[in-house]
C-alpha cells in the first residue's frame, strides 16, 4: 500500500511538472506623450508637418542602416540618399506623437521613459555626459552599473531635420515589464552629446523593428530576450487607446482582444512591412493592394499624394495645406483598411484629428500626404490605425496578426 501511494505521488508530481506552468504578467503599461494641437487645443497643421517630417527622417535613417548592413537599397536612391548617418509594460498617451513607458537598465537598475518604436531597432538612453539637449531626462550612468561594458566605439547619427546624437556604445542588463523579462550585454547607445531633443517627454527610444535597421548591427532588445529565453514567446503585442494602454512582451493579453488573429506575412525583415488589399471610404474600395509598415512610432496614417487625394475626394474633403485635409466635424468619413482579409475599420475619434479654430465647425483627418518615402511601400499605419485593432508582432513567424478589441 505505502508503494502504491508513493507511486500515485510520484504519477501526480510528473502530472504536475508536465502542466503548462503560468507565466508572469510581462505587460508594460503605456502613456501618450507631445500633442498636434497649439496650447488652446486646435489642431495645428504646422505641427502635422513637423511631424510627417520627423517620421520621414527616423525611415531615412533605418535605410541608411540598412544598406550599411546589408549592402541592398531598401527604399529610392533618391531617399537613402538624403539619409543622415556618420511581460507587459504600461503605456501613456502622448497626445498622438510618442507611446512611451518604463524600462530598467544597469545593476542596480536605473529607470528609464521610453518611447517604444516598431519604426526602429536601436536602444538609445541620454548618458551623464549628455549635454543641456538631455537636460529633461534621466541619464544612463555607466560607472553606476556593475554590469555595464564599454564597447570602445562611438556613434554619430544626423537627422534629416538637423537633430543630432552622438556617444558611445556599451552593453549592460536591460529589464522590461517590471524586470519579470531580462535581456542581459544588450548592446545600445548612450548620448554624450545631443541637439533638437531637449523637448521630448521621454527619455530614450527602444526601436522593436528587425536588426537590419540597426545602426549598430545590433540585436533589438526584444530579439534579444528571445535568444535568452527571458520571455514565453516570441511575440509582443500592443493596445493602444485613450486609457488601458499597454505593450506585452512575450504573448499577448487575450483580455484585450476577443475572436481570433488575422496574420498577414512581413514582406521584407527590415520595418515591419506588409502587404494589404484595399483602403475604403464609405464602403467604397478607393485604394487597391498596397504596401505599407505598421509604425507604433508615428501617430498618424501616411501615404502617397495621390492616393491620398483619392480617398479625401471620396469624402469630399477640402486640401488646407500641403497634404493636409480638412473635413466638416459633424460629416467624418466612414474609413476602413483591409489586411489579410481582415476589414479594420477607423473609428471617427481616431480618425478626427480635432478642430482648426474654435467656430469648431472644420476638422482634421489623420491621413496625410508624403511623398519622400521612395517606392518600395506606399503607406505607413501608425498610431491613428492601431488604436482599432489588437496588434501582435511575431518576431518568430516573420508576420503581423490583427484582432478586434476587446
Amino acid at each position: 500500500m505505502r508503494s502504491l501511494c508513493l507511486s500515485s505521488i510520484a504519477a501526480l508530481h510528473a502530472l504536475t511538472v508536465a502542466l503548462p506552468q503560468p507565466h508572469p504578467d510581462l505587460s508594460i503599461p503605456l502613456l501618450k506623450k507631445s500633442s498636434l494641437s497649439t496650447a488652446d487645443g486646435f489642431v495645428d497643421p504646422a505641427s502635422i508637418r513637423a511631424h510627417i517630417l520627423s517620421t520621414e527622417t527616423k525611415l531615412q535613417r533605418g535605410a541608411a542602416a540598412f544598406e550599411r548592413n546589408t549592402g541592398a537599397a531598401l527604399f529610392s536612391t533618391s531617399l537613402t540618399k538624403r539619409a543622415g548617418a556618420s511581460g507587459s509594460a504600461p503605456l501613456i498617451d502622448d497626445s498622438n506623437i510618442n507611446w512611451i513607458g518604463e524600462i530598467q537598465a544597469g545593476t542596480p537598475l536605473q529607470s528609464f521613459t521610453m518611447d517604444f518604436d516598431t519604426g526602429s531597432a536601436d536602444l538609445f538612453l541620454p548618458g551623464t555626459n549628455c549635454r543641456s539637449a538631455c537636460g529633461g531626462q534621466e541619464r544612463y550612468n555607466p560607472s553606476a552599473s556593475s554590469s555595464s561594458q564599454p564597447l570602445g566605439t562611438t556613434f554619430q547619427v544626423t537627422y534629416g531635420d538637423g537633430s543630432r546624437a552622438a556617444g558611445n556604445v556599451y552593453k549592460d542588463t536591460i529589464s522590461l515589464a517590471g524586470f519579470k523579462a531580462r535581456a542581459t550585454a544588450q548592446t545600445f547607445g548612450v548620448a554624450t552629446n545631443a541637439t533638437g531633443f531637449s523637448q521630448e517627454k521621454y527619455d530614450g527610444l527602444m526601436g522593436m523593428s528587425f536588426k537590419s535597421l540597426s545602426h549598430f548591427a545590433a540585436d533589438p532588445v526584444f530579439d534579444t530576450l528571445v535568444s535568452q529565453g527571458a520571455v514565453p514567446e516570441s511575440v509582443f503585442a500592443f493596445k493602444l487607446a485613450s486609457s488601458g494602454s499597454e505593450l506585452r512582451v512575450g504573448g499577448v493579453n487575450s483580455a484585450l482582444y476577443k475572436g481570433s488573429f488575422t496574420y498577414t506575412p512581413v514582406t521584407e525583415k527590415a520595418y515591419w512591412q506588409i502587404n494589404g488589399d484595399g483602403m475604403g471610404v464609405n464602403g467604397k474600395t478607393v485604394v487597391k493592394k498596397f504596401s505599407a509598415i505598421v509604425d507604433s512610432g508615428t501617430s498618424l496614417i501616411l501615404g502617397n499624394s495621390s492616393q491620398v487625394k483619392q480617398l479625401y475626394a471620396a469624402a469630399n474633403a477640402t486640401e488646407v495645406d500641403k497634404g493636409v485635409y480638412a473635413l466638416p466635424c459633424n460629416a467624418m468619413p466612414h474609413v476602413s483598411i483591409t489586411l489579410g482579409g481582415k476589414t479594420i475599420p477607423l473609428s471617427a475619434e481616431s480618425f478626427n484629428l480635432g478642430p482648426v479654430d474654435s467656430s469648431r465647425n472644420t476638422c482634421i483627418g489623420a491621413i496625410q500626404a508624403s511623398d519622400s518615402l521612395g517606392s518600395s511601400f506606399q503607406w505607413i499605419l501608425g498610431d491613428v490605425f492601431m488604436r482599432n485593432v489588437y496588434t501582435v508582432f511575431d518576431v518568430g513567424h516573420t508576420r503581423v496578426g490583427f484582432a478586434d478589441l476587446a
